[in-house]
């Protein structure tokens, strides 16, 4: 694996446009940040292959679909030895309907993000998952009513400011 280039500002102007418009085209990206469209495509192939840019991918308007529910869920495991989280983390990562898992700290160990057709569905995935015995001591499930703000984008040029 390359090692991972240092990044300038343009850079960060080309992450920041993509991941908002992934099939702009390089004539219209290399505008968009101030570069000639060479320039920036090798730009954007150096990203690639250093693994700064992972996949490109298509934003789905869920709601078009049908009825979707989101559901929050935080876990607790019965016990925390490294393989504990191994093996919830293993099982886990193939329950395709987990969108998100996260290890916190707090009072509880993992905040996961569901995607299911509704409640009942939901419930099902929980009570197979306790029936894995992966080491789910506990759980609080918090069923999403709306989500007003739901971005799919990271503020990069933001996060990596060096205005401090």
């Amino acid at each position: 694996m390359s090692s991972a280039p240092k990044l300038d500002r343009l850079d960060i102007r080309i992450l920041s446009h993509l991941q908002r418009h992934g099939r702009i085209s390089n004539v219209d990206l290399a505008d968009a940040v101030g570069l000639s469209p060479s320039p920036c495509l090798t730009r954007v192939k150096r990203l690639e292959k250093a693994g700064y840019i992972t996949d490109y991918s298509a934003n789905i308007q869920l709601e078009k679909l049908g009825s979707i529910q989101r559901v929050f869920a935080q876990v607790t495991l019965a016990d925390h030895r490294l393989e504990d989280f191994s093996r919830f983390e293993s099982y886990i990562r193939k329950v395709d309907e987990v969108m998100e898992c996260h290890l916190v700290s707090g009072g509880f160990d993992y905040q996961l993000t569901f995607l299911t057709r509704n409640v009942v569905h939901y419930q099902s995935i929980m009570e197979d998952l306790l029936e894995q015995r992966i080491g789910i001591d506990k759980y609080f499930s918090f069923i999403v009513i709306k989500s007003p703000i739901v971005k799919k984008y990271y503020p990069i040029e933001n996060l990596l400011s060096t205005n401090e």
